[in-house]
């Protein structure tokens, strides 16, 4: 029999992202986009998809692979988990654009605030760009096993602008925010999918100097909102100013709508900053949107969750002097000096030692940590915390967590749910992520190489809050499809994914949802100059299809690199 398409996915049950309920169906393959749905005839490869779901690819769209994007194929670990359409340079940090001088500078900003260590990046950006549309040629010229899009990073753009006045975070005149205007302008008409930038402060290099982009005035914030509005396309990214008023940063981000004439979403936690603002961004998000051009909150479906060992960025005592001694060893002699018992004492005794104040509120959490275990759990009872574990048998909190570092040799796992969980629970984070003006987000993917692995979060949402949560607390399968597909497509103007239907492009999950299982993160050695990053895999993905072509099968990769920068569309 000849065949009629190139690819059929025969026979699953279909949850085509639109949030409609799920119906059986074959979907037929043509060229890379979707050809046909219905009862179909043969084609040149087939999956058999009977018992499993069939959904649209994920799309995660607040990454940070620009550096990464330059040295590997692989977009890992988003792309281990359904994940096939990422969206980068969020946080107004990034590589682009650049002249050869300032590139130290955009490596120190990059190792601070997104934890990729410099010695990767020395040894595996190739730096063949100056100016944003040079960077954006040089991603399209390589290939992915998925799909790649990128914003307009802030704070480069600031320094390209200003030099060591941009990088000290000295106040930008009307010609520096001309050039910014036009900058962003340029480089959303290139293909960025917009501007983005931080205002957070806790945004600092390793040393502890903030991100340029933290201080920026309004009027220079207007200039980049003004580059979108010249280009007629792009979305505003902001992390807002977490310890400011709630409602002084929602009316900022109204008028910069009002300014662009374009969509704006920003980064929506609930943090120990302002344990009530987040309710006050949902009252906003309902009530306040402004009339030129939406507002969306990206949300995450856990506490973001920071993670500690010896083998890791940071832990409890990685701030002592006595460890910072031995922080240069393998990992194996740090674990045999650090079973001294004269070692052990001294290091128990002293305190951390930073110029970084964040590096402080990180190690300082140590009554909030929690044993990770595996499989992992991202929602611990109280009575897991190291605290209560260490008052129960009776030692200090700082002798028993040494300890429990030392198990597994060196390689146990601790957590900080560090938002999101302030309560104790998930009842802040299920409705922050199930109100309207919220989108599924914050994953981080290509980042936090040492401290965070949340790019796994569309399988945690299948798994935990359509499954195994407690029956009423559930979502529904179709709505937690439609979050991780089409809802976070449409949010930053693609358009052309995220729904099962005939034109739309073939990315595609072929999903076992009843073997669906997240392992515990573990660190490999596979960046440049043997750098560090942590990994996380998962089971019950039968078939992930990236414009068509299969490229992975049961959690193995093929040899298929479908994968292209996506540049934003026109007007």
């Amino acid at each position: 029999m000849d065949s009629q398409f190139d690819l059929v996915i025969r026979g699953g049950t279909i949850l085509d992202g639109s949030g409609l309920e799920a119906y059986e169906a074959d979907v037929g393959v043509i060229g890379g986009v979707i050809s046909e749905v219905g009862q179909l005839g043969a084609g040149t490869q087939e999956i058999d998809a009977h018992g499993l779901l069939v959904t649209p690819g994920f799309v995660d769209i607040h990454t940070h692979y620009d550096g990464q994007a330059t040295w590997d194929n692989r977009l890992s670990p988003s792309s281990n988990h359904g994940v096939t359409t990422v969206v980068a340079g969020n946080c107004g940090v990034g590589f682009a654009p650049c002249r050869p001088g300032d590139r130290q500078a955009l490596v120190r900003l990059m190792e601070g605030v997104e934890d990729v260590p410099e010695i990767v990046m020395a040894e595996g950006l190739p730096w063949n760009w100056e100016s944003f549309p040079q960077y954006l040629d040089v991603l399209a010229r390589r290939q992915f096993d998925i799909d790649l899009a990128v914003y307009l990073p802030h704070s480069p753009v600031r320094v390209f602008t200003m030099g060591e006045r941009g990088v000290n975070r000295e106040p930008a005149t009307q010609d520096d925010i001309a050039r910014m205007h036009a900058i962003v302008a340029e480089g959303v008409r290139a293909g960025a999918l917009g501007v983005s930038t931080s205002r957070f402060l806790e945004h600092r290099t390793r040393a502890g100097e903030q991100a340029p982009s933290v201080h920026s005035a309004e009027a220079e914030l207007h200039g980049l909102a003004g580059g979108l509005r010249d280009a007629g396309r792009g979305v505003f990214q902001i992390v807002p100013h977490l310890h400011g008023d709630p409602k002084d940063e929602f009316a900022l981000m109204r008028r910069l709508v009002e300014s662009s004439g374009r969509p704006l979403s920003f980064s929506l936690v609930q943090t120990g900053l302002a344990p009530a603002g987040w309710r006050v961004y949902l009252d906003c998000l309902a009530n306040q949107q402004p009339e030129s051009a939406s507002i969306t909150g990206q949300v995450f479906p856990r506490p973001i969750g920071l993670l500690y060992g010896l083998d890791l960025s940071f832990h409890p005592f990685c701030l002592n002097p006595s460890y910072q001694a031995i922080a240069h060893l393998p990992l194996p002699e740090r674990v045999r000096t650090m079973r001294d018992a004269t070692f052990r004492e001294k290091l128990l005794a002293e305190e951390p030692e930073s110029s970084n104040p964040f590096h402080h509120v990180i190690v300082g959490a140590l009554p909030s940590l929690f044993p990770l275990g595996d499989p992992p759990i991202y929602d611990p009872k109280p009575e897991r915390a190291l605290a209560a574990q260490a008052a129960a048998k009776g030692v200090s909190i700082k002798a028993f967590a040494y300890d429990l570092l030392l198990e597994q040799d060196g390689k146990a796992l601790l957590y900080w749910p560090s938002t999101n969980f302030l309560e104790g629970d998930l009842k802040t984070t299920r409705e922050m992520m199930t109100h309207p003006g919220t989108v599924i987000g914050l994953g981080d993917g290509g980042a936090h190489y040492g401290m965070v692995c949340d790019s796994s979060f569309p399988t945690y949402l299948l798994a935990h809050w359509t499954r195994d949560a407690p029956v009423a607390e559930r979502i529904s399968l179709s709505q937690a499809v439609a979050e991780l597909t089409r809802r976070s497509a449409c949010a930053v103007g693609m358009h052309d994914r995220g729904l099962i239907s005939p034109g739309m492009k073939a990315d595609i999950n072929v999903i076992d949802y009843d073997r669906l299982h997240l392992h515990a993160p573990r660190p490999v050695y596979d960046l440049p100059a043997g750098g560090r990053r942590l990994t996380q895999a998962a089971d019950g993905y039968a078939a992930t299809i990236v414009s068509g072509d299969i490229t992975y099968r049961n959690g193995k990769a093929t040899a298929a690199l479908p994968g292209r920068l996506v540049r934003s569309a026109g007007p």
